[in-house]
């Protein structure tokens, strides 16, 4: 396995939104040079993939990234050195859903919604993009508020009017989250609901793992596993959590378990181009640029450690029955130190060995912020 020439073509992208101002439930904190619009969030996203070589694309957020002309946004895209990723659908943000979007009792809300997903697909076709990921924060806070199974066919109907509407090259990815805004019911509040919609529509239907988005102590890897067994595994919305969908950086919470991951999408056939890494987090405390610079080494690291696992040593040992001895295939390959590799492997992609110092030296943090005054900021909402 030639370790080096897998992780130079690795590709994570990174979101648009976490270049934006972001924080809490109670407070929304601005950072000074953060873009003003979509065009200088992919101008930072560029510096990103400027740093690290492995993050060409940007996934967008509508309305967050709405403009007047999607092609032109694609060609600016090009021009600073990156791509459009998958375009995320928004409705969540609007007081008519307040209960519920494409679930929601009036047929008047739900055909809204609709009607956003398929300007989603539009966008995707002006930009190029082949992914539209959906995540609905629909659902229940009171026992008796709705029909729990007249929820489900709502979405599943409103699934099939989407899926109907990709080109043949289009899929999307479905997102599930445990709970968060609606405390009862959450209408996709799992892998398994995920998997059940997608197998019903066809193959353009495939189910992304946030891998913020469980209960403490659900074990990620076989979800995974079992996701790319069966063909659904779509992508990732990396970050970490510690208690509940704190987005934070991906691998700072538990670096193990994203090893852990890792090791089960390639062990599983998924590390190429049909599963998507998609980092999905916000920077409330630490600078924009610099936070992705960091998830992307991570996952990064993470990845080079898992390929470095002895399959072959793991597969005699798991055969065999040597459980401690399986164990220690897979902890001689965390506990590598893989910083240095990926060092070289920078400088033979002539890259810096240290994103993060070599970001820090070009003087662009302080280009932004003398250049970007005036204005509104990007940010949640806008």
């Amino acid at each position: 396995m030639d370790v080096k020439a897998l992780l130079r073509a690795q590709h994570i992208e990174t979101p648009s939104w976490a270049f934006g101002n972001s924080g809490t439930r109670f407070k929304v904190f601005a950072q000074r040079g953060v873009p003003r619009d979509p065009y200088e969030k992919l101008a930072d996203a560029a510096q990103v993939h400027r740093f690290t070589g492995v993050a060409p694309t940007v996934a967008l957020h509508i309305p967050w990234d709405r403009v007047d002309d999607y092609a032109d946004l694609a060609r600016h895209a090009r021009d600073v050195g990156v791509g459009i990723g998958a375009i995320n659908s928004n409705v969540f943000q609007d007081d008519d859903y307040m209960l519920g979007s494409v679930t929601h009792p009036d047929a008047g809300v739900r055909r809204k919604a609709i009607g956003h997903l398929l300007e989603c697909v539009d966008i995707m076709d002006a930009t190029g993009s082949g992914t539209l990921k959906l995540w609905f924060s629909d659902g229940i806070n009171y026992p008796g508020q709705d029909d729990i199974r007249a929820r489900q066919d709502r979405l599943a109907d409103a699934l099939s009017e989407v899926y109907a509407r990709l080109g043949p090259s289009q899929r999307f990815l479905l997102e599930y989250k445990l709970f968060e805004p609606a405390f009862y019911v959450t209408d996709v509040p799992d892998w398994g609901t995920a998997y059940a919609h997608c197998l019903r529509l066809g193959p353009q239907a495939q189910v992304v793992v946030d891998t913020g988005h469980h209960a403490p102590g659900t074990n990620i890897e076989f979800i995974v596993a079992f996701l790319l067994r069966e063909g659904k595994l779509g992508g990732f919305d990396f970050n970490s959590r510690f208690y509940a969908d704190d987005d934070l950086m991906v691998g700072a919470a538990d670096p193990f378990q994203l090893f852990r991951i890792m090791y089960e999408v390639i062990r599983g056939g998924g590390y190429g181009p049909d599963v998507a890494f998609m980092l999905d987090q916000c920077h409330n405390i630490e600078p924009k640029i610099p936070g992705q610079i960091r998830s992307v080494m991570n996952v990064q690291e993470a990845t080079a450690k898992a390929l470095l696992v002895d399959r072959a040593a793991l597969g005699d040992a798991q055969s065999s029955g040597d459980v401690l001895g399986a164990n220690a295939v897979l902890m001689d390959a965390y506990n590598t130190d893989v910083r240095p590799l990926l060092g070289e492997l920078r400088e033979e992609m002539s890259l810096a060995p240290d994103p993060m110092k070599a970001y820090a030296a070009s003087g662009y943090a302080e280009k932004i912020v003398a250049e970007r005054v005036g204005g509104a900021q990007a940010g949640w909402g806008a």
